[in-house]
């Protein structure tokens, strides 16, 4: 029902059907509008147009209300209207191959890439840092693949960043100065990321790129991540997005102009890519979405205004759908008109006034010719969804993500030896030969004083030896005098008077403590 004259239906105007041409449909393109003029179902209805035509599209699920692509439709009111306008009779309604994805794990498989494959640039841009905080980071990466080391996930990181900060001195030579306050204050911006749950996005396995290229009966598989709880963390759902079209342009070949896109890439709130992003970021964001339909992918933006999109980007955005704007201030009369001046004029209406005056369901669609040529704008009505309008229940998304051709592929993690290991491995065996060396240490220092003590008992030894040796030859000598004074006598008188002291045994007693004395 959506394949028309090798175009993709979409719309219906006074003048006929309103289709986007096959090979046109990688130019990119824009979906905008105020909240509640029907954003989300054209949205709806583009995928399932791009599904039955075979081919795979990813998009972000903010309130849950594109699960329902996954279950057939059912007639309504709001349906039985459009019949009549779009000349239908008897509508199919059918499902789309689904497959739910969550960044959290919670409503679908996760989807986690690695702290290496994202890369300090978009990391320095998820964690918020500044210019200088970004240099260190950059040199931490430099590192760490120097030292064979890999960057899998949070923890991987923080020892890095910890084990850098400690060597900081045997580094700055050959890799610049390295600062303990800018380390301090990206391991302050993984700590706020972790308390947010971004954790849970780091780690293996990563999410393979090829799982969004799959087709299921014919029709493209409708990859959809729940994005309702990943909205509250704007630089996380960014960021995440931006890794996701970085990783296709750097992972699929080049396939020059095709019949029809390989993969469609649905952003929505797409204002949150360039909320507080460098111009470096944008520029390389310019030139991804510049190359990346090369590869046969087609982005498309969806956002309130197109004010909400840079220049340079805006401008590759060649297929556009454009509800309803409301002007109730000068900026928003601004936003208007800026809009209306992206379509080339149709003399019928006046682009500007239509803008404000289309109902929920209409909108002002012009897509690229087959020369690649804008077309010029048509006031047109939407066709409604086949599938389902409306959030799905839990069983039934649980069920679909059971009958998954890729459940268990990453429903559970992996933690393999990386940075965190190997830094812990070599903190421990360090930690260990510093132990050693300390028992070491005071062993010898034991031994040190058990010698000392040994060396000072044998020179006591050795001075009371001498002290001995001296007594016993003093006590010869004296006695070997004073037997001979008794013997042969002495010449003077006071040798033959008896001695004070005691004779010959009081002299050996005097002569011993004298020696003993000195």
């Amino acid at each position: 029902m959506y394949i028309k004259d090798r175009g993709l239906y979409i719309a219906h105007c006074e003048k006929g059907d309103v289709s986007i041409i096959g090979k046109m449909a990688n130019r990119h393109g824009l979906i905008a509008g105020a909240t509640g003029t029907g954003k989300t179902v054209t949205l709806q209805v583009l995928a399932e147009t791009f599904c039955q035509a075979g081919v795979p599209c990813f998009m972000a699920d903010m309130k849950g209300d594109l699960s329902g692509i996954c279950q057939p439709g059912k007639m309504s009111g709001f349906i039985e209207k459009r019949l009549e306008q779009f000349q239908i009779e008897n509508p199919e309604f059918q499902s789309c191959p689904v497959r739910f994805f969550d960044v959290f794990g919670e409503q679908g498989h996760p989807m986690r890439c690695t702290i290496s494959q994202m890369g300090p640039d978009m990391l320095a841009r998820l964690l918020e840092l500044n210019e200088t905080q970004t240099g260190i980071l950059h040199i931490v990466f430099r590192i760490a693949d120097d030292n064979e080391l890999l960057l899998l996930d949070m923890k991987d990181l923080r020892s890095m960043l910890d084990f850098v900060a400690k060597n900081a001195s045997s580094f700055t030579t050959q890799y610049g100065n390295i600062t303990p306050q800018s380390i301090g204050a990206i391991q302050r911006s993984l700590l706020a990321l972790e308390n947010q749950g971004g954790e849970k996005f780091f780690g293996e396995p990563a999410f393979d790129i090829q799982d969004l290229l799959s087709t299921e009966g014919g029709k493209g598989v409708m990859n959809v991540l729940a994005a309702d709880k990943l909205m509250l963390q704007p630089k996380l759902y960014s960021t995440f997005m931006l890794w996701l079209m970085s990783e296709l342009y750097a992972t699929l070949p080049e396939v020059g102009d095709m019949d029809l896109p390989k993969l469609v890439f649905f952003f929505d709130e797409a204002h949150m890519l360039f909320d507080g992003t460098s111009k470096a970021m944008v520029d390389k964001i310019e030139q991804v979405i510049r190359l990346i339909r090369s590869k046969g992918v087609g982005i498309y933006f969806i956002s309130q205004s197109p004010s909400d999109i840079p220049d340079a980007i805006l401008g590759q955005l060649g297929n556009r759908v454009q509800h309803a704007l409301r002007a109730y201030t000068p900026k928003d009369k601004k936003a208007v008109k800026a809009a209306a001046e992206s379509f080339r004029p149709n003399p019928a209406f006046s682009t500007e006034e239509a803008i404000q005056s289309l109902e929920t369901g209409e909108a002002l669609v012009s897509f690229l010719d087959e020369k690649g040529a804008p077309s010029v704008v048509e006031r047109c009505k939407i066709l409604f969804p086949l599938s389902q309008i409306g959030a799905v229940t839990d069983s039934q998304r649980a069920n679909i993500i059971k009958k998954s051709r890729i459940y268990g592929k990453y429903d559970k993690a992996v933690d393999r030896e990386s940075a965190f290991e190997v830094l812990l491995a070599h903190a421990e065996q360090q930690k260990a030969e510093e132990e050693k060396a300390k028992q070491e240490a005071e062993k010898a220092k034991e031994k040190a004083k058990e010698d000392k003590a040994k060396k000072t008992s044998s020179t006591k030894q050795s001075t009371t030896g001498k002290i001995i040796g001296n007594v016993a030859n003093t006590v010869a000598r004296t006695a070997t005098r004073e037997i001979t004074k008794s013997i042969f006598g002495s010449s003077s008188k006071k040798s033959s008077k008896k001695s004070s002291s005691g004779g010959i045994l009081g002299g050996f007693v005097r002569s011993i403590l004298g020696n003993l004395l000195k």
